[in-house]
């Protein structure tokens, strides 16, 4: 016999609901029917999901294959019904987008207002994330496009929308400007590093950007260029970000002697392109569209 669909979703629900009442609930099934599901899985494969280690249940390494392969299945069920839906309906229902937070705001928010005229009946639900929060939603399942910043997950492909520049930058009351002299990677190790916390839960995406162990981590980029220009530390900001600050002179660019730039690029991604609505396609287009004059404008 073969193993159905519901199975697989019930011992996926299992995993990534932490136990079988949990699962029970988020599947709207009785508890007793979640754990049939996957002794059934069990006893068709002849392997054991499931060990007990000290009190709690972990996967067995035959479970974490199937879990994988599981989650593939049930994922990959989702977006056939939701392309189908979009078929049928012609358009979206709703549209979710994840989008890195170093992609230029003002241009995102120009595109969702050309697609709401032309789409005015789906809803948009936006994440904006950060590093590991974006692949999360892709490799999820949770998104219909993604936004990606310096490299797009293994197994997918993406198209560069455009490049960006980060600077090393501080208030001008920081001790480091007032060395008044070029600064080394070591001048900055003995200061706070101002972080904007990664949105993934796992974060498993080391970051390029931490050089210092005294940090202050914040969830929002706002809230990191205030703390800059009150003192609080250094960063490196997207230029985008801090345009205002820099031409006020709350910022001033660190005198770095190598590493006062870091260069980046920002890739739209398809989770799947094949079953991708009109509406994902529509605003893909869009993304690029608008992205490209914002390169021929000189945008860095």
């Amino acid at each position: 016999m073969r193993i159905s669909l519901e199975q697989w979703q019930a011992l996926v629900a299992v995993v990534e609901q932490g136990g079988y009442a949990r699962a029970a609930d988020h599947l709207n099934k009785t508890q007793s029917t979640i754990s049939y599901a996957v002794r059934q899985i069990e006893e068709r494969l002849c392997v054991g999901v499931f060990e007990v280690q000290g009190r709690k249940a972990q996967l067995t390494e035959a479970g974490q294959v199937l879990y994988r392969r599981g989650k593939s299945l049930v994922n990959e069920s989702a977006r056939l019904e939701r392309a189908a839906d979009n078929l049928a309906r012609g358009h979206e229902k709703e549209l979710r987008l994840a989008v890195e937070s170093l992609f230029p705001m003002d241009l995102l928010l120009r595109c969702l207002q050309r697609f709401a005229d032309v789409f005015p009946e789906t809803r948009v639900e936006l994440f904006e994330s950060v590093v590991g929060g974006t692949d999360e939603l892709l490799l999820g399942g949770h998104v219909d496009l993604a936004i990606f910043a310096d490299g797009v997950p293994q197994g997918y492909t993406g198209d560069v929308l455009l490049r960006y520049r980060a600077l090393a930058v501080a208030a001008p009351s920081h001790p480091l400007h007032q060395l008044q002299r070029d600064l080394s990677v070591e001048d900055l190790r003995g200061h706070r590093h101002l972080v904007i916390r990664d949105s993934g839960q796992q974060r498993q995406r080391a970051s390029v950007w931490n050089v210092a162990e005294q940090r202050l981590t914040v969830s929002h980029k706002s809230t990191s260029v205030r703390a800059a220009c009150l003192g609080l530390g250094f960063a490196w900001y997207a230029e985008d970000w801090i345009r205002d600050e820099l031409a006020s002179g709350e910022l001033r660019a660190l005198p770095m002697i190598a590493g006062a730039e870091r260069w980046g690029a920002l890739y739209l991604v398809y989770p799947d392109p094949d079953g991708a609505g009109p509406g994902a396609r529509w605003l893909g287009a869009l993304l690029k569209e608008e992205s490209a004059r914002e390169r021929e404008a000189g945008f860095h």
